[in-house]
């Protein structure tokens, strides 16, 4: 637990070297993290679901989950579904529960890659009946995202092919593209469809959507609604993310992040918990651009979104360090000093641009963050407020759960 006087000492510190506390202080009670509904429920690996208790059994109990950690974080207050797995009778009903757990209804997700029909491809699959039920399937989410006020579509494809000559890519691109613009144009106003890609898997010799250069190709195509979401584990080994982000905002296409970690490959595990310096960078990137003029409109509107699949770790816990991760990493790169950073850039000096953005990396934040809770009328540490209350006792009464995707 940090004290008081250490809170004090770091901002006095930090101001005498020209920090303006109040505008970082704003800049992370503003923030906003959507976590997913699936995050919730349980998960495993290819090989097996691992079953805990007090796991959600639908979706009104995931939102109530997803409330604990809006309660003990406090910038948590909306939540990503999954249809069908959070398919219910009556969205109404189901908004209005979020509301009273002050949560609203964040992105919408289709499922296009569950169904045994989906075995060689959903929108790009070669017969046409698969892919006009993939078709419908999203449209048919286009119709939740209108009934529970989303303003998000937030699409993967698991698409793909095994083996040299299994498919044509010519064709399955042209398949892909129909597909995309079907939906595209059902899309609302004011409603975004953000493209999500992924290097390998569950295909393993091509995937349809590879890489952002492929995902921004279609949404150029489509239009100004249709945006690249970058998830950090779907990439090869050795790819500089933070470059791919800056790209994307610099072109205006950036739209999202599921946000979680890897080691080797798309492992989801908690954000931040592998490589917290490219995270930092990350961040950086993103902060920066909220303050270039040219760069402001798209960074603004970007959507944090988590999306890990906690395999062995309890659901809440690990939720709540991603989120403490992701403001962690903020934090830190809100305090680059950027002026200096662009001179010494300008100049040629490697070293000391170098070491201005690790030394802010390597800044301990805890004390900042901590008056920041305090200040959102929170418990300086969310994890250790979870722990210490009866919610984790009570969703034992739920006993073994069932997947929650």
């Amino acid at each position: 637990m940090v004290q008081q006087d250490e809170i004090a000492t770091w901002i006095k510190i930090h101001e005498a070297g020209g920090l303006n506390t109040q505008v970082v202080k704003d800049r992370l009670k503003n923030m906003i993290v959507e976590t997913p509904s699936w995050g919730y429920g349980d998960s495993g690996t290819r090989f097996k679901v691992f079953k805990q208790d007090g796991i959600p059994r639908n979706a009104y109990e995931k939102l109530e989950d997803a409330a604990e950690v809006q309660r003990v974080t406090g910038i948590c207050p909306r939540v990503a579904i999954h249809i069908p797995w959070d398919k219910v009778d009556d969205y109404g009903s189901l908004v209005r529960y979020a509301k009273d757990l002050g949560l609203g209804i964040g992105a919408v997700n289709p499922n296009l890659f569950q169904d045994d029909d989906y075995a060689l491809g959903s929108l790009c699959h070669p017969k046409l009946q698969v892919r006009r039920k993939a078709i419908d399937h999203m449209l048919e989410c286009i119709e939740v995202m209108e009934r529970v006020k989303s303003d998000v579509l937030s699409l993967w494809l698991a698409d793909g092919t095994n083996y040299p000559g299994q498919d044509d890519f010519r064709r399955r691109k042209k398949y892909l593209m129909e597909g995309l613009s079907e939906v595209y144009q059902a899309l609302p106003r004011d409603t975004r469809m953000l493209i999500e890609y992924k290097v390998f898997e569950p295909a393993f010799y091509h995937t349809d959507l590879a890489d952002w250069g492929m995902a921004y190709n279609y949404c150029l195509k489509l239009g100004e609604q249709a945006e690249v979401l970058v998830d950090l584990g779907h990439h090869a080994q050795g790819t500089n993310v933070p470059h791919i982000v800056a790209t994307l905002l610099d072109e205006g296409k950036l739209g999202g992040f599921h946000f979680n970690n890897r080691k080797y490959a798309d492992d989801d595990l908690m954000v931040g918990s592998i490589d917290p310096y490219e995270l930092f960078l990350i961040a950086y990137e993103l902060t920066a651009a909220e303050e270039d003029s040219h760069t402001t409109e798209c960074a603004r509107r970007v959507s944090y979104m988590i999306d890990q699949s906690h395999n062995i770790e309890s659901k809440i816990p690990a939720m709540i360090r991603s989120v403490m991760n992701i403001q962690t990493a903020f934090a830190k790169a809100l305090l680059v000093p950027r002026g200096q950073l662009e001179r010494a850039q300008e100049e040629g000096d490697v070293i000391r641009a170098e070491w201005l953005v690790k030394e802010a990396f390597e800044t301990d934040v805890r004390p900042l963050l901590s008056l920041v809770r305090q200040e959102m009328g929170l418990n300086p540490d969310p994890l250790k407020a979870y722990l210490d209350g009866s919610y984790g006792k009570k969703i034992l009464e739920r006993g073994t759960g069932k997947h929650g995707g």
